[in-house]
Order: structure tokens, then C-alpha cells, then sequence
């Protein structure tokens, strides 16, 4: 996982709304459910995962968007409210404890890259994974892939949720 640089935040499209990252990503999940594919229209979704505490709306304002998930708790989606691009997403497993932060909102995406490719058993054919990352065909225990400094933060964000 990658823990330097500091990722300085993120914006909108239309830069009416900024947020700002205090800390790293706890980890950053490559989703190629067709959930996700369904969703976001594309062939996958790129979500780095911190403790909401840890992320500062700096500017703007956002509306939040309660969508269906294929694990039946829904997702609520954080977006611009003048050009609706999303931000972020809090899943029902998780709560408001945990944001998923859309890795192309951020200002410095490139220093963002998967830490873990999920649901890789419907992923576009198309799609060649390479590199590092694990590959899961669905999704995986946390013990097995998250540095134990991320399972401590995780845990510790939970307990407050």
C-alpha cells in the first residue's frame, strides 16, 4: 500500500467543491462488479477507503444520493450539487465511519493506484490486470491483504461509528 506522498485532496469537476485528506487511504479497492461497471458506466470503480474523520469538506456544497447496491444496503453518493460529480460514497456495511473516496476526484489520482483488484470474476474481458495488486474473484478478508497499521485505523474508526 502506499503510504507517501500525503494525497493533498480533491475536487469536483466543475471545482465548486474541495476536500482535502488528513491522512493516507487506509486502502484502495479496483471493484469490477457489475454493480459498479452499472453504476458509474464504466468498467470499473476506483475507491480508496479512509475514516471519515480523516476528510475535510474545504469549499462547496454537496448533496447525498441514496442508491440501491447489489448487497441490498445501499450506498450513499457524496456529489457536487451544481455539477453532480461524485465524491464519495458511504456503504451500508460500513456506515458513515468509513468514505470511499473516488480516486478521479482526487487532484493527484496517479499516486492512488489499486492496492486490490475485487470482483474480478465479471470484469470486462477486455480489462488485462497487471502489476502488484491481488487479484480476487469476489471479495476477500481484510486480515489476509491490509497492512496491520490500516487494520488498527479501520478498527478504531468502527468503534465510534
Amino acid at each position: 500500500m502506499k503510504q507517501e506522498p500525503m494525497l493533498p485532496g480533491g475536487a469536483c469537476a466543475c471545482g465548486a467543491v474541495k476536500f482535502s485528506l488528513l491522512t493516507s487511504p487506509l486502502f484502495v479497492h479496483c471493484c469490477h462488479c457489475s454493480w459498479c461497471q452499472k453504476e458509474t458506466g464504466t468498467s470499473y470503480a476506483l475507491n480508496a477507503l479512509i475514516e471519515s474523520e480523516q476528510v475535510d469538506l474545504v469549499q462547496g456544497e454537496i448533496e447525498v444520493i441514496g442508491v440501491p447496491s447489489n448487497s441490498g444496503k445501499g450506498q450513499d453518493i457524496a456529489r457536487c450539487v451544481t455539477c453532480k460529480s461524485a465524491l464519495w460514497s458511504h456503504y451500508g456495511g460500513m456506515g458513515k465511519a468509513i468514505k470511499f473516496i473516488r480516486v478521479g476526484a482526487l487532484d493527484q489520482p496517479s499516486d492512488c493506484s489499486p492496492d486490490i483488484h475485487i470482483f474480478t470474476s465479471t470484469k470486462q474481458s477486455w480489462v488485462n490486470l497487471d502489476g502488484d495488486a491481488p487479484i480476487v474473484e469476489e471479495y476477500y478478508r481484510r486480515s489476509s491483504y491490509w497492512p496491520q497499521d490500516s487494520i488498527d485505523r479501520y478498527k478504531a474508526a468502527m468503534a465510534v461509528k
